[in-house]
């Protein structure tokens, strides 16, 4: 009976001791975080917005390709089954 009491107490004891870590990780996950963040370095806005341009013209092109294929198919489906 008395070891029956101390594996239900060193159990308590265990869950006690991982209650307790699990905030501790999400807070060192979290200064962790802020400590990769001031190492990051940030582009400059004349970059961030040349890099946008660029992509805004890339799926504006893009579009108009497909949108130009997908007319040239329709209109040769047409042909054929006319």
């Amino acid at each position: 009976m008395a070891k029956n009491q101390e594996n239900t107490s060193e159990k308590k004891k265990s869950e006690k001791k991982t209650e307790k870590k699990q905030p501790n990780k999400v807070a060192k996950w979290f200064k962790d975080l802020k400590i990769e963040f001031k190492k990051v370095v940030w582009p400059s806005k004349k970059t961030v917005i040349n890099n946008t341009s660029v992509v805004l013209a890339v799926v504006v092109g893009s579009a108009i390709l497909v949108g130009l294929l997908d007319e040239g198919f329709l209109a040769l489906m047409r042909l054929i089954y006319r």
